[in-house]
């Protein structure tokens, strides 16, 4: 049994708005953290950037692809920016506890 298309727009939101991060840090040369370490470098997050966004494109591609999809494409593309929301969220929090973490330090 697959993922319903509202799920997996929701996690194509996800997957999109995690490379942005990625791409930004491959492209300024920057050193980010990435699943293959905390201080991973620009050729790294390029990788996982390019992944990401990937991922989330096919994933939009079946949605899209999905039965009925010009009646339901609204309730699709709702699921689709709250997986983008829910990144965003899920970013400044642990952006915000990390800072507090490296203050006590």
């Amino acid at each position: 049994m697959g993922l319903s298309p509202e799920a997996r727009a929701f996690t194509a939101g996800l997957l999109v708005s995690n490379s942005a991060p990625h791409l930004g840090t491959a492209v300024t040369g920057r050193r980010h953290l990435t699943p293959f370490g905390r201080n991973s470098g620009p050729a790294v997050n390029l990788v996982w950037g390019l992944v990401n966004l990937t991922g989330g494109l096919l994933l939009l591609r079946t949605v899209a692809q999905a039965e009925g999809t010009d009646q339901k494409w609204y309730s699709r593309l709702v699921a689709f920016e709250s997986g983008c929301a829910v990144f965003a969220m899920w970013m400044a929090v642990t952006e915000k506890a990390l800072s507090v973490i490296r203050t006590r330090d």
